[in-house]
């Protein structure tokens, strides 16, 4: 699972996820990436899950960039735990995702087997996603 190896603070504030994705939002490092088109908190797990779809359709060919990265964690009070003294403890780490972002990044296989995998992996995130291409007359 995806996680940072250390923190300035433990816990933060959940904040607002407003507008369009300003950066990452074109594919710079393979050919096909995947975009979400909806704003949502992608968990580490989600992450992963996506990673071993992709890789296991592609049959360990190409490679795979993973642009998204769970900072941000999330803080969860125990069950059955009354109101107030304080904030719970963190209990998973998220990647806050804007619309427009490329979530995934593959290169040196196929299209259509591109396109599966980039499928596969977006059933397994809780956004809506599109299948996208770099363009090369872009400077």
């Amino acid at each position: 699972m995806l996680m940072p190896k250390r923190v300035k603070r433990r816990k933060q504030q959940r904040g607002r996820m407003k507008g369009k994705a300003q950066r990452g939002n074109s594919v710079d490092f393979g050919e096909f990436g995947l975009k979400a088109m909806q704003p949502a908190w992608i968990t580490s797990r989600q992450i992963e899950a996506a990673r071993i779809a992709i890789t296991r359709h592609m049959k360990r060919g190409g490679k795979v960039w993973i642009r998204i990265f769970p900072d941000k964690p999330v803080s969860k009070k125990p069950l059955e735990v009354r109101m107030g003294k304080g904030k719970g403890a963190p209990e998973y780490w998220i990647a806050v995702v804007k619309p427009g972002r490329v979530m995934f990044e593959v290169e040196g296989v196929d299209a259509n087997v591109a396109r599966r995998a980039m499928e596969l992996a977006s059933h397994k995130l809780p956004i809506k996603t599109k299948f996208v291409q770099r363009d090369y007359y872009e400077v």
